[in-house]
């Protein structure tokens, strides 16, 4: 089945998507009739294609297709399982063994890097978020399922996996690049004093347990004499939004965290408890287009409740419930259930956490030796960092002793790179 079919059938699914949800979105007046009207519509569609498209086309593949457009057109981290893949999964959940440490989603038909877990078999080999897999193996990655595409990365310690990546920010053409599984162990929440008495956390992961980590951090800054906090939430990807929910209420006194809703989920609030609140002095966030769940909670609860400012770029968008939910013929659909909103009433997943003082951070280097390079393209103005200098960093500590409001704070280039992100 050539390509230009391929991506009918998936624009088509997407279309028929974009019809029911405004339907539903229209005070739910769709009724019954008026969907089964887009289906029959959809279904006429393909028959005509079977009968007159110019070659035999694979239904097998076609419907494969038609699903995965469909669920990742409402959902990038959903998953269409047949039977067979669903029983591997069930058995690949409850023995995970090793890992190359990629958190990934569904983005245009191919699987997406959300962020490389640090000091992870995939980051250290230098993948990052936006990195685009286009094979797993020998096996594209073309309509493969999400939950599959992880059972694959998945494996028994020491042995190796080969990808094809294309480095969409550092290069125009697809790279092999081959992983060594391993056991993924998160690192420590880490404590750094920085200048003028500004203390800084530093989280890789929102793991359960990490809330403590970071109430331990805040005694120990304390000590050190720190009158200001950086939490930095950069490349946070991984974790549970309770513990997102948990590391918030750590810096909130009162006041709305987050909370969850779903077509069938009654909404569910979580505020803070006054308790909890460990840190009451200044307070600002890091964040980068590789935090994601848990992190997004936290760093959305302090932007909302205008507890302290979050510099840096828009998250990566990823805070829900999902379940599989069984089909007749054995297979299973993974899907959001339900999702995590800030406070303000965005639903996360949709759309990440948009910083209060927008600042692209500093892009990789480019090796003089590696003739892949893309040709150098006009980026938006921003600052030049020297040598190993951290610009998001310096920039919260900036805002941090500046003691202005955002209003005040953003720089009309700062304003055209909050549109961009």
């Amino acid at each position: 089945m050539n390509s230009r079919f391929k991506l009918f059938v998936v624009t088509s699914s997407t279309c028929l998507v974009v019809l029911l949800v405004f339907g539903a979105a229209m005070g739910r007046s769709a009724s019954p009739e008026d969907a089964y009207k887009h289906l029959a519509v959809y279904t006429e569609v393909l028959s005509r294609i079977k009968s007159d498209y110019v070659e035999e086309p694979d239904m097998k593949n076609v419907t494969l297709g038609a699903l995965n457009g469909l669920l990742e057109s409402l959902d990038p981290y959903a998953s269409y399982l047949n039977a067979d893949q669903y029983k591997q999964f069930l058995k690949y959940k409850d023995n995970r063994k090793a890992d190359v440490g990629l958190i990934l989603s569904k983005k245009y038909g191919y699987l997406n890097v959300v962020d490389a877990i640090p000091n992870s078999p995939g980051a250290k080999a230098g993948l990052s978020t936006g990195d685009v897999l286009e094979a797993i193996g020998a096996v594209s990655t073309r309509d493969m399922p999400l939950a599959y595409a992880e059972m694959l990365l998945h494996g028994d310690p020491g042995t190796s996996i080969e990808l094809t990546v294309l480095r969409v920010r550092r290069s125009t053409e697809p790279q092999k690049v081959g992983l060594i599984r391993a056991a993924i162990k998160f690192a420590p929440v880490t404590t750094k004093m920085e200048q003028d008495q500004v203390g800084r956390i530093s989280l890789s992961s929102v793991e359960p347990g990490k809330a403590k980590e970071v109430a331990a951090a805040i005694k120990d800054l304390e000590k050190q004499g720190a009158k200001k906090i950086i939490l930095d939430l950069r490349n946070a990807a991984s974790g549970s939004p309770e513990e997102g929910i948990a590391l918030a209420n750590l810096f909130l006194e009162k006041g709305l965290i987050s909370y969850l809703m779903g077509q069938k989920s009654p909404r569910q609030n979580f505020e803070a408890t006054a308790s909890k609140a460990l840190w009451k002095g200044p307070l600002a966030v890091i964040t980068n287009r590789g935090t994601a769940n848990g992190a997004e909670i936290a760093a959305a609860a302090i932007l909302d409740g205008k507890r302290g400012e979050v510099i840096g770029e828009r998250t990566y968008g990823d805070a829900a419930v999902r379940k599989a939910i069984l089909m007749d013929d054995g297979g299973a659909v993974i899907l959001s259930t339900a999702k995590y909103y800030s406070p303000s009433g965005k639903a996360l997943q949709d759309t990440g956490v948009t910083p209060s003082v927008p600042l692209v951070e500093n892009e990789p280097v480019a090796d003089p030796d590696d003739e892949t390079q893309p040709e150098p393209q006009a980026q938006p103005q921003t600052p030049q960092a020297k040598p190993g200098e951290d610009l998001l960093l310096k920039k919260a500590i900036e805002v941090l002793n500046s003691g202005k409001p955002v209003a005040q704070e953003l720089k009309p280039e700062h304003r055209t790179l909050a549109k961009a992100a």
